[in-house]
């Protein structure tokens, strides 16, 4: 039970994390592009670019949220340095799983709620990066369309 109340306490510190990020990120594009022409290679690659090192960092802080607190809750023999908690973190946030590094029993669920969260957030980050090449394809259909000379309703 109580892992579970810590497990739930990182997912919503990691929620609010990417939640404030990516709401943040999404404003900064909304303001800086409305009105403006998506169709450069140029344009639309750099906002790919940024909105992937975005939510890398991001899922960085998320991961390295999770290695703090395994450094503060688990023995002390459990990962030794910092270094390994992060490297732990981050194979079991992206469920990666090499398997070479475990959880003594006690701990294991919470590495299980870890890639859970990974899981979730990733497909988050998934959908929006889905969402930014939509408006690109979106920008370059309507300039096509007004280039053409089509009208649509």
């Amino acid at each position: 039970m109580r892992l579970s109340l810590i497990g739930s306490a990182l997912i919503a510190i990691t929620v609010v994390i990417h939640a404030t990020g990516t709401t943040a990120w999404v404003r900064h594009l909304s303001k800086k592009f409305a009105g403006k022409s998506l169709t450069t290679g140029r344009r639309a690659t750099l906002i790919l670019v940024n909105t992937a090192l975005i939510v890398f960092v991001l899922h960085t802080l998320e991961i390295v949220v999770w290695a703090g607190a395994y450094q503060l809750l688990l023995p002390v023999n459990e990962l030794g340095t910092f270094e390994e908690a992060v490297y732990f973190s981050f194979v079991t946030f992206t469920t990666l799983g090499y398997g070479d590094i475990t959880l003594s029993e006690g701990w294991r669920l919470l590495s299980g709620i870890e890639a859970l969260n990974g899981i979730l957030l990733v497909g988050w980050t998934t959908a929006m990066i889905f969402s930014v090449v939509q408006n690109i394809w979106r920008g370059i259909g309507e300039n096509n369309t007004e280039e053409s000379g089509e009208k649509h309703d």
